[in-house]
C-alpha cells in the first residue's frame, strides 16, 4: 500500500493478504493518512507499537515524527485488536487531546474504514469520542470499558487496568528544570506496573531532558538521534538549532545524550581563607518566601585584588532567619545590606531595618542569568571563599547553568558584585 491508495484496492487485497502486508509494512497506514514524509525508520517504531509484546522504549529528537507515527499505530492498534484496553498517557491532559483528536480523525477516514471491512465485514465507526475516551463499533467487551483511553501524568489511575499502555513525552522542559517534577513523574510512572493487566506492556516514547529523568528507570532506550532521520531535520536546520540552545539542551534533545557539565560556568572553587577576611564588609540577601528556593546570604571583601566571600544558605522562609541573619550583620560589623524589592515590595528589608540593620533597596531589572555571568563570571579567577561558608552555598554556585534548578546563591553574589563597592569601576571606593 502506499500513499493515496484508494480503499477500493484495499478490498480487494483480502482480509489475509491485508494483515500480511500492514504487517510488514505497518507506516504504509501512516502514508495513507496522507503524512507524506516517508522513511524506513518509521516501519520499525510502527512495527514495535503495534505489533510488540514487550515493554520496550524508544527515544527520539525532537520533531521527529514519533507522536504521529504513534498516533497512527494507535488507530490500526483499535482496528486490528478492538478487544485490548490501551491506556495513553502524555504529560498534561492538553497533550493528550491533541493527539486523541488525531487519532479520531484518523479513525473516521474512508481508508481506515476500508481496511476494517476488510478484516471485520463492517467498516469501523466511533461509538465514544471525547477528549479522554475513544470506543468504536468493533469492540465486543462485556465490560464496556473504553477501547483508548487518554490522560495527563497526573490523573487518577487508581483500580483501572489496561492491557498496554503507551506514555508519549511524559518528560520534558518541567523534568530539565525541578527535581520535584522528575520524582512525580517517576512516581506515576512505577504505578503504571501496578495498572498493567499480567501479560500486559509498557511501550514509552519521548525525548530525554535530564540524566535523572524518568527515562532513568525505563528499560533501556532503543534511540534515533538528529543524524538517522534527515528528512526530518537537516544538517542546515539542525546548525540553526544548535546556535540557539545550550550544549546540554542540544546534546539531550537531539543528540539523546547527557554531558552535565558541559555548560557549567563556575569550576574549581578557592576556600580556605579565614573568616577575618570578611570583617566591614557589605552582605546581600537574596530572600525566598515559598516554594522550593532558598534564602542565601553573602558577604564580600575586597582586599589585595582578591574577592573574600562568606555564604550562607537555608530552605526556609526569609522571616525564619532573619534573626540569625542580622545576628551575624553585628558580627562581622557589617557596613549594610543589600536586598532587591521586586517580590515583596519592601517588606524584608523594613524588617531588618527594624532590627537596626542599614539596608539599601534596590528594584532589579536585569535578566538573572545575565546578571550572574557577567559579574560572577567576570570575578570568580579571583574569589576566595571564607571558613563557615555553607558548602551547600558553594555547590549552587558550581553547578549552575543556564538551566539550573535553584540560582539563589550565584543570583546573592552575583548581585552583591554588581550593588556594592565592589562594581566597574569603584573597586576602590568604601563608601557611595
Amino acid at each position: 500500500m502506499a500513499t493515496g491508495t484508494n480503499p477500493h484496492d484495499i478490498d480487494e487485497l483480502g482480509a489475509e493478504r491485508l494483515l500480511g502486508a500492514l504487517r510488514k509494512h505497518p507506516e504504509s497506514f501512516l502514508y495513507l493518512m496522507w503524512f507524506m514524509r516517508e522513511t524506513p525508520v518509521y516501519g520499525e517504531w510502527m512495527r514495535e507499537m503495534v505489533f510488540g509484546t514487550n515493554d520496550y522504549t524508544l527515544q527520539a529528537f525532537r520533531g521527529s515524527g514519533k507522536t504521529t507515527c504513534l498516533s497512527a499505530a494507535l488507530a490500526l492498534k483499535m482496528v486490528l485488536y478492538p478487544n485490548r484496553r490501551i491506556a495513553f498517557m502524555r504529560k498534561t491532559d492538553t497533550d493528550v487531546k491533541e493527539v486523541m483528536t488525531q487519532i479520531q480523525k484518523m479513525l473516521v477516514r474512508e481508508e481506515t474504514r476500508a481496511i476494517s471491512q476488510a478484516v471485520w465485514g463492517v467498516p469501523v465507526r466511533l461509538v465514544v469520542a471525547t477528549q479522554s475516551e475513544i470506543t468504536t463499533n468493533l469492540t465486543n467487551d462485556p465490560r464496556g470499558a473504553a477501547q483508548l483511553t487518554g490522560m495527563g501524568i497526573n490523573g487518577s489511575i487508581t483500580g483501572k487496568h489496561y492491557d498496554e499502555i503507551f506514555t508519549d513525552d511524559i518528560v520534558n522542559r518541567k523534568d530539565r528544570k525541578s527535581r520535584a517534577e522528575r520524582e512525580q513523574t517517576k512516581s506515576v510512572y512505577m504505578e503504571l506496573q501496578n495498572i498493567k493487566n499480567r501479560g500486559g506492556r509498557i511501550m514509552n516514547t519521548g525525548t530525554p531532558w535530564h540524566i535523572e529523568d524518568c527515562f532513568s528507570i525505563m528499560p533501556e532506550p532503543h534511540k534515533w538521534d538528529y543524524r538517522t532521520i534527515p528528512e526530518a531535520l537537516t544538517e542546515e536546520d539542525a546548525d540553526h538549532l544548535r546556535e540557539r540552545m545550550t550544549p546540554s539542551l542540544w546534546a539531550a534533545n537531539y543528540e539523546l545524550r547527557h554531558i552535565p557539565s558541559d555548560d557549567v560556568i563556575f569550576t574549581n572553587p578557592k576556600t580556605g581563607a579565614p573568616q577575618s577576611m570578611v570583617e566591614d564588609g557589605e552582605g546581600h540577601v537574596d530572600a525566598a518566601y515559598y516554594g522550593e528556593d532558598y534564602t542565601a546570604f553573602t558577604v564580600m571583601t575586597k582586599r589585595d585584588g582578591k574577592f573574600y566571600v562568606y555564604g550562607r544558605m537555608w530552605r526556609k522562609h526569609v522571616d525564619d532567619v532573619t534573626p540569625l541573619i542580622c545576628s551575624e550583620f553585628e558580627r562581622l560589623r557589617l557596613i549594610r545590606l543589600f536586598m532587591e524589592t521586586n517580590a515583596d515590595k519592601g517588606y524584608a528589608a523594613r524588617t531588618f531595618k527594624s532590627m537596626g540593620v542599614r539596608v539599601s533597596q534596590y528594584t532589579e531589572k536585569e535578566n538573572k542569568y545575565i546578571k550572574i555571568v557577567t559579574y560572577l563570571k567576570k570575578a570568580w579567577p579571583d574569589i576566595v571563599f571564607v571558613e563557615g561558608t555553607d558548602e551547600a552555598y558553594i555547590n549552587q554556585i558550581t553547578d549552575y547553568t543556564e538551566d539550573a534548578e535553584h540560582d539563589d546563591a550565584p543570583d546573592s553574589a552575583a548581585s552583591l558584585l554588581r550593588q556594592g563597592r565592589f562594581r566597574e569601576g569603584r573597586y576602590n571606593s568604601p563608601f557611595d
